[in-house]
């Protein structure tokens, strides 16, 4: 996966940034001040760089201009048309206004990546491969049908992988917010992906809540 900076003066945010990247896959790297991030990716090849606008020693807006060829996601609580402007025309790939619901976050992440190239495009678990660029899977080597919603679900569990998911955040995600169907959608679709993906042991069914996938390391 992705090697990311975090650059956030909030400690606690910055911990439950990191825990929840580490859940998914990610290594991460923490400071608490401009100045230490400058120095920090002048060292150290990151993937991505998580930054905090209003920071002590150098503010965000600046620290970006001493970062060049990182990928960076500004977070602030500075939520203003003009705000957002500023940053991404500083050259963000994106902005995210606190407070925010972390799988927001993390979806925020995987998409900056997969744009910017910077993350593995396979992913490997048990004898299945799914190339996340070409949307194909593989199983024992052999070719795997999936219809377009059982990947977009697939894709979804993969992105959010030890993360405990509602079937109505499932629905969300997977299907959009626009969806009129029920919850039950989603069960039928993980019995098929369970079936065809042989992953019966790694989906598991969270009682009276929804599902994870679960990937040991």
């Amino acid at each position: 996966m992705a090697h990311i900076l975090i650059v956030e003066d909030d400690k606690s945010i910055s911990q439950l940034i990191g825990k929840n990247l580490k859940l998914v896959g990610h290594t991460y790297v923490q400071v608490f001040n401009g100045l230490e991030a400058i120095d920090l990716v002048s060292k150290n090849a990151f993937d991505l760089v998580l930054l905090d606008v209003m920071l002590p020693g150098m503010d965000g807006f600046n620290v970006i201009h001493k970062i060049p060829n990182v990928p960076v996601i500004f977070i602030t609580a500075k939520d203003g048309l003009e705000d957002r402007l500023d940053g991404l025309s500083l050259g963000a790939d994106d902005y995210i206004v606190k407070p925010f619901e972390m799988l927001e976050l993390l979806a925020r992440v995987e998409a900056v990546l997969r744009r910017t190239k910077k993350d593995g495009d396979l992913f490997r678990l048990g004898n299945t491969v799914v190339d996340l660029e070409s949307r194909t899977v593989e199983v024992n080597h052999a070719t795997v049908d999936l219809s377009p919603q059982e990947y977009e679900l697939l894709e979804v569990l993969i992105t959010n992988q030890n993360i405990a998911l509602s079937r109505d955040k499932l629905l969300e995600l997977a299907w959009g917010y626009d969806y009129g169907g029920d919850t039950r959608t989603v069960d039928t679709h993980i019995q098929k992906l369970r079936s065809k993906l042989g992953w019966e042991d790694n989906i598991k069914t969270l009682y009276k809540l929804g599902y994870r996938l679960e990937v040991r390391r």
